[in-house]
């Protein structure tokens, strides 16, 4: 591991015993306390993770999704739990069709999708975990409801939609607004979210004495008990305003919540410099990270050095054609045959490869693995001369980070100010290594559950309503999240967990951290601290689904010098502030010493251990 840079903004930590970071303090702590009780990787990623729902209400909940990547050192293998939500039996592209509505909806009821996050992290507390539930379950159950500060972003969040909810989402308005909008750095409970999770937690030890009959007891309750009679009872009745200046009734029901489980399979790898890199399949985003390795192993990274304009060039470029195989290719494997290994065969890397040139590209080239013809649907040509443009979100309409502030549509949800998701990575004494990020269900997504205190999330925006594709809405099937952990074994064993929040920048964000770390060597808060940059040249995850093309957002930091040579080569540079890009956190296992960095911006990611 390399060593100490002359500054970073926070240490590289190393120990031996356990390391944890994440996008919040205090939940890296409730990860650390669990170490300290004896608990395991797996069940210190489940306290972290269920923390993060209380702490970051406006980033994700219990009603949102989490994607999970780990390497369980007992079985020696590398394992990913799905983590996503599929859409309702309802949900249809008919049933759109008859509401008038072209484009899935970026708030309201109509994008839910099961909620995911609390099945999945029980999967992982069962499978691989060690501890009883309650021992996973107190941190958030203490801070929903004796108090946790404000955040300042989740009080900007909550003022910026304060009108809607004491106009439109009552619930929402009776669970943040109570005494008005809460200051940041106030004292915020969630008392009703706390009463929730504790019958979870005594249904669960109403079962038994033995732990795997807890934790199932609790996933029961959870989406065939009182949780999915509370859900149901609400869906029932409730007519919500969402982006189309419409109210809309949602299509989840009480039988697509009791027909789920969450589930494991294998990951999808890739070797690139002596690592072999795991992703999530093709349902979400995670092997455009592995395309983009494909596609910048042909190019000579390391001499043109980290930061520079050269580097930052070849690697948007790179990225722009990465992503455009994610808009035409991907999907639900488990509906849709994916052409994956062509996606990520040499041959078709190296043919992709050719199309880099020395200019920014104003195109959206999907390939042909396979020699199957690329097609895309209407929304993803309209910043390219196939439509229409289309306007930025509203608030809520997807991940926080995704939200513009211009070209706002009419309607009654005024516009909300940036924010992020969730990230968190742990490592232990015992070779146990885990990357989980966690999303969906923000506060302002949809409203508030009455009994549980949380909302559902609105994941089923990210698919599209053209037949023929295999990210079109169908009853069943798993939206192509953005959510995408990330992990790395070296000669078979865990090496590196890492993740960011940031919609479709996260691979694009931990793609230059991984760089920086793997091609130049910088330790791991050193590759974090790096100036970054991202495109949003291709079409957005989130509604209304927008392009920006040859767009090239990058910190004030990478330099006056580099900044005009990118111009130069066309690429449209929006300069943002210095420490403004990404919240990636990392954790990392070499020479019998574990390390972590975590991120210094947004003010509020940490990492522990010892």
């Amino acid at each position: 591991m390399p060593g100490s840079p002359p500054f970073t903004t926070r240490p590289q930590l190393s120990g031996t015993f356990g390391m944890v970071a994440s996008t919040h303090w205090l939940a890296s702590a409730a990860g650390m306390a669990v170490l300290e009780k004896g608990g395991n990787a797996f069940d210190a990623a489940v306290a972290t993770g269920l923390t993060l729902q209380v702490v970051e209400p406006h980033l994700n909940g219990p009603g949102g999704e989490v994607p999970v990547i780990g390497f369980d050192a007992a079985g020696g293998e590398v394992f990913v739990l799905d983590g996503q939500g599929p859409a309702p039996a309802a949900a249809t592209p008919e049933a759109f069709a008859a509401l008038g509505i072209d484009l899935v909806p970026g708030t309201g009821l109509l994008a839910a999708c099961v909620p995911a996050a609390f099945g999945t992290w029980m999967l992982l507390l069962a499978r691989h975990g060690s501890m009883p539930l309650r021992e996973v379950m107190r941190y958030a159950i203490g801070y929903a409801r004796d108090g946790y500060p404000m955040l300042p972003t989740a009080s900007s969040v909550i003022a910026a939609v304060a009108g809607t909810f004491r106009e439109h989402w009552p619930t929402s308005a009776e669970t943040y607004l109570a005494g008005g909008v809460p200051a940041p750095g106030s004292r915020f409970a969630n008392r009703v979210l706390a009463d929730a999770y504790s019958r979870l937690l005594d249904e669960a030890e109403a079962a038994g004495s033995d732990r795997e009959a807890q934790i199932e007891a609790a996933r029961r309750a959870f989406y065939a008990g009182f949780v999915a009679e509370a859900i149901t009872a609400y869906l029932e009745r409730a007519e919500v305003m969402d982006v189309t200046g419409r109210r809309h009734r949602g299509l989840l029901s009480g039988d697509d919540l009791a027909r789920w489980r969450a589930s494991a399979e294998a990951p999808v790898t890739f070797p690139y410099h002596g690592l072999t890199v795991c992703k999530t399949g093709p349902w979400g985003q995670g092997p455009v990270f592995l395309q983009q390795l494909a596609l910048l192993d042909g190019f000579d990274l390391a001499g043109m050095g980290p930061g520079s304009a050269d580097f930052i060039h070849v690697v948007t470029e790179c990225g722009k054609l990465a992503f455009a195989d994610r808009e035409a290719w991907y999907g639900d494997p488990r509906h849709t045959e994916i052409p994956l290994a062509g996606l990520l065969s040499a041959g078709y890397a190296d043919e992709r490869r050719k199309l880099v040139g020395q200019e920014a590209s104003a195109e959206l080239r999907p390939g042909s693995p396979d020699g199957v013809a690329a097609r895309l649907p209407g929304y993803a040509l309209a910043g390219f001369g196939g439509q229409a443009a289309l306007a930025a979100g509203g608030p809520g309409s997807g991940e926080p980070t995704m939200v513009g502030s211009a070209g706002q549509p009419a309607g009654p949800l005024p516009e909300m100010g940036p924010g992020d998701t969730c990230h968190l990575d742990v490592a232990d004494r015992f070779g146990n290594l885990v990357s989980a990020t966690p999303s969906g269900g923000w506060l302002h997504s949809s409203p508030v559950i009455p009994g549980l205190g949380f909302c559902l999330g609105t994941r089923a925006q990210m698919f599209t309503l053209t037949p023929g594709f295999a990210s079109t809405l169908a009853p069943g099937r798993r939206p192509r999240t953005t959510l995408s952990p990330s992990l790395a074994l070296r000669d078979g064993e865990p090496y590196l967990a890492f993740g960011t929040p940031g919609g479709d920048q996260q691979d694009q964000w931990t793609l230059a951290v991984f760089l920086n770390h793997v091609i130049f060597g910088m330790n791991l808060q050193e590759a974090i601290d790096a100036p970054a940059f991202h495109t949003d040249h291709f079409p957005s995850s989130f509604w209304p689904r927008g392009s920006v093309p040859r767009s090239l957002s990058t910190e004030a930091r990478a330099g006056e010098s580099v900044i005009t040579e990118l111009r130069r080569r066309g690429h449209e540079v929006e300069v943002t502030p210095p420490w403004s890009l990404g919240r990636v956190s990392a954790i990392a296992r070499d020479g019998g010493f574990l390390y972590a960095g975590a991120n210094a911006r947004g003010m509020q990611g940490y990492a522990a251990g010892r």
